[in-house]
């Protein structure tokens, strides 16, 4: 009987045996899992940190590579000013700044004026005018007024010479002020008691003479912003008919007209009468421009290289 309670002894504490060595290799696996756990927590959060100094969860991250705005949009109340129409505004960047655009203007007084935008000197007057065409923002509306500078005036849909878009935009190319003229030379004038005939004669000195005059500030076809105050510049637009040379310009260019100029100068010789407010600037006959649209950009030709002249033939009997 004592052996069979010393094996059954022995059995019992074998099984504690391995019990406590299953219980103690699977503690051991648990602290394993959790420290690798710890571990991989540890990792992800020195990441995350990182990530986060390094502006990664910026809702909008700098990108250095982003090209810089161009163009800046002032906006309009149209609640203030009831003559403004909401189109939207045209982008900040993306602008391009190098060639031409070609605009098309059909009217109701002959064949299309053609008109070449500059984007190099005027960039966001060239997106304006691209972006509001692509609204229709021009169709169907009347230009309202010859000016006393000769130039046709359009771009305001309300006809007023108040309406616009609900943005302006600064003014980017105005020309230069004319130089003043030049004072007259003191020393040619005659010394007192010389001989006045001294002076005539083809050996007397004469003063240099000025620098032949600059053209005009906005010659023919140029075509111009102009803004309600100048230099809040909408989508009213001159052409011009005649040349102006203002001793203060003001009116930024954006292009010139390169076809459709005899139209141009038919329009401003028409009659005028009042436009409602006791001045005789609107045209008798209503100047509708029935379509404006705006082309791809064009880049100008590169210029081209100056050839040397040919060599002088050698005459026989001469080095």
């Amino acid at each position: 009987m004592a052996s069979s309670r010393d094996r059954q002894r022995k059995l019992a504490r074998a099984k504690l045996d391995r019990q406590m060595a299953r219980r103690a290799a699977s503690a051991r696996r648990k602290r394993q899992i959790r420290a690798g756990i710890g571990s991989a927590v540890a990792l992800l959060l020195i990441v995350l940190g990182s990530f986060w100094a390094l502006g990664g969860f910026d809702r909008d991250p700098a990108d250095d590579s982003a090209a810089p705005d161009t163009c800046a949009w002032t906006s309009q109340d149209a609640q203030a000013n009831t003559n403004l129409k909401d189109v939207g505004t045209p982008p900040t960047g993306d602008v391009p700044t190098e060639g031409t655009r070609p605009m098309t203007i059909t009217t109701n007084q002959g064949a299309p004026i053609t008109v070449e935008l500059n984007l190099s000197s005027a960039p966001c007057a060239a997106a304006s005018f691209t972006h509001l065409a692509g609204q229709s923002f021009f169709d169907n509306t009347t230009c309202h007024e010859l000016t006393t500078e000769g130039a046709l005036r359009c771009g305001d849909p309300s006809g007023t010479g108040q309406g616009g878009p609900t943005y302006t935009f600064f003014s980017e190319n105005v020309p230069d002020a004319p130089a003043a003229s030049p004072t007259p030379d003191p020393s040619a004038s005659a010394s007192p008691g010389a001989d006045p005939s001294a002076s005539a004669g083809p050996s007397a000195s004469a003063s240099p003479s000025a620098d032949p005059p600059a053209g005009p500030a906005y010659p023919v076809g140029t075509v111009a912003m102009t803004g309600n105050p100048p230099g809040a510049n909408g989508s009213q637009f001159l052409i011009f008919y005649k040349d102006f040379s203002p001793a203060q310009p003001s009116y930024p260019i954006v292009g010139r007209v390169t076809a459709g100029l005899d139209v141009v100068e038919k329009i401003g010789a028409m009659e005028t009468v009042d436009n409602g407010s006791g001045v005789k600037i609107k045209p008798k006959t209503d100047v509708v421009i029935q379509s404006l649209t705006v082309g791809e950009p064009e880049l100008l030709p590169p210029p081209a290289t100056p050839t040397a002249p040919p060599a002088s033939p050698t005459v026989a009997g001469q080095p």
